[in-house]
């Protein structure tokens, strides 16, 4: 083994069963691209025998030079009373022409005679002459055990003796699947030392492994003391999507069985890459990495309160348990009245590395954080916003146009026509005026439609940028519908992403507000950009 813990990654497979989960073939071809340049050991990239987009895959996906991965198909054991031969299903998986194959066979008894509907007896049948057929024929064998945990409780020596038939049968992987998610952390190191102990009794040698489900929240715990038991192979997707509650996030495992348990998993400088990735993987598959995340969430080194961030100033593990830059994420000050000056300056220092916390500029940012957010704005989840605002009080800030006049329209006509919406603007750039309209499916959408076409020929690169969330939040309840409202809008360019605020009793100048610091937050971006 190239590493003391082999990551397999089912993002594909398994990740693709999560609900809203749908992988084109190029889809796929980006994932698997992604997954090697992280350097996992296997990807397991579909089965080939469920339908034709898989199978088309699997062909275009053996052009791909991979540097690190090797990838595996999946399918299950033969049917009963069918011989391996003759089984389109395991013929389809040597068409896949993968390096490895993983099947899965029923450790649980209560499986075989409930569900399968065979005997116990033909079901071992099935495991032995299903890992025989593909071992004769080159191939590395994973054998999921699926359902063994409960299998094990339930009857051990049965769910034993399925997994004694894949050894004897020449199974270079056993993964023990903890497949309803419900299995505690103690119930997996004894499972796991079991199994443990029955291969060591087999003829040659094979690694254990794990694969665990989120149903009852413990899916990183089990991995690890499956590790901390003597598995050398861990499964899971990256991003931790998958059937119902989801899968193992690697993600969140990879880094705690590196750094903690000293058992590289990946190749040397790769798990620097690991934040970058996952947000790769996330966006091809159209969701977002969730931001509680442990290591590589957005929050997962986020600091708020004013004692915290300024403990961490003076020393980093008061309150982080790594240095973020190990799995290439950073740390995150969070400014709001209760951040601190040591916060502040710690952030002002990006654009100023003269600032201190007892600098003026730290003092009056801290006070005029205080007043804006009585007054409804919030600036820890609008990176975007709080840097302008910086800008603004270092003096390094000149606006790039501004808005003279704009009008919104929503128009909801009875009958079958659709309700839209019409938005004109005046934007004034360098002494020039420019007028544009545009129509949208809402206010908002119109309005930003409008003014990217104002725009569009003083700025062309505002094209790549598009708005991926949008939210908003009534401040005050009390006052009914003249209540503040605060509008957060996410923006990415397709490299970046930002996010800004605006606070308005009128929720389209909100959105306004809003609108505008994102663009002129990117069209900065790209000045500085340019002078480096």
């Amino acid at each position: 083994m190239p590493h003391n813990v082999e990551i397999f990654d089912s993002t594909l497979r398994d990740g693709a069963q999560g609900e809203g989960i749908s992988f084109s073939v190029q889809d796929k071809l980006a994932v698997v691209r992604a997954l090697d340049e992280l350097g996992v050991s296997w990807i397991e990239a579909g089965n080939p025998g469920s339908n034709p987009k898989d199978m088309e895959f699997f062909h275009l996906a053996g052009k791909l030079r991979l540097a690190n991965a090797a990838l595996c198909a999946f399918g299950p054991t033969r049917k009963k009373g069918m011989k391996p031969a003759d089984d389109p299903q395991l013929q389809s998986l040597l068409s896949a022409n993968t390096t490895a194959a993983a099947i899965f066979g029923k450790a649980w008894d209560l499986h075989v005679t409930e569900v399968l509907r065979v005997s116990l007896e033909e079901n071992i049948a099935m495991i032995a002459e299903t890992t025989k057929f593909l071992k004769d024929r080159g191939k590395t064998l994973f054998y999921d055990a699926e359902h063994f945990f409960d299998g094990w409780l339930a009857n051990p020596s049965y769910a034993l003796a399925t997994i004694k038939a894949a050894l004897d049968a020449g199974a270079d992987r056993i993964v023990l699947c903890d497949t309803n998610g419900g299995s505690f952390p103690n119930t997996i190191t004894e499972g796991v030392q079991a199994v443990l102990a029955l291969a060591a009794t087999a003829h040659r040698p094979a690694i254990i492994g794990i694969h665990a489900h989120d149903d009852s929240g413990f899916a990183a715990a089990n991995t690890v003391m499956a590790v901390k038991a003597g598995a050398r192979h861990v499964q899971g997707t990256l991003v931790g999507f998958g059937e119902r509650c989801g899968n193992t996030s690697l993600a969140a495992v990879i880094p705690s069985i590196e750094i903690k348990l000293g058992l590289p998993c990946l190749p040397a400088g790769k798990l620097e890459l690991l934040y970058d990735t996952t947000r790769r993987v996330a966006e091809i598959a159209n969701v977002s990495v969730p931001e509680n995340l442990p290591y590589v969430g957005a929050h997962a080194f986020s600091h708020k309160a004013g004692m915290h961030a300024d403990a961490i100033i003076k020393i980093h593990k008061s309150f982080e348990h790594i240095d973020p830059a190990l799995v290439g994420n950073s740390r995150n000050f969070l400014m709001s009245e209760v951040g601190g000056r040591s916060a502040i300056a710690e952030r002002v220092k990006k654009l100023d590395p003269s600032i201190t916390r007892d600098h003026p500029v730290t003092a009056a940012l801290a006070q005029k954080l205080k007043t804006l957010e009585a007054e409804g704005w919030q600036f820890e989840g609008a990176d975007g916003s709080f840097e302008l605002l910086v800008r603004r009080e270092l003096g390094r800030h000149k606006p790039f146009f501004h808005i003279d006049a704009y009008r919104v329209v929503s128009e909801h006509p009875t009958g079958e026509t659709l309700a839209c919406s019409h938005a004109w603007v005046k934007v004034l750039v360098d002494g020039q005026h420019e007028i544009a309209a545009a129509e949208g499916e809402g206010p908002v959408n119109a309005m930003d439609g409008a003014l990217r076409r104002a725009l569009a020929r003083f700025f062309p690169e505002l094209e790549k940028v598009r708005l991926s969330d949008y939210k908003v939040r009534v401040i005050d309840g009390i006052e009914a519908t003249a209540a503040k409202v605060r509008v957060l809008i996410e923006s990415t360019d397709g490299i970046k992403v930002w996010t800004t605020v605006g606070v308005s009793a009128d929720i389209i100048d909100a959105s306004r507000a809003a609108l505008v610091d994102s663009i002129e937050y990117k069209l900065i971006g790209d000045m500085e950009k340019e002078k480096e």
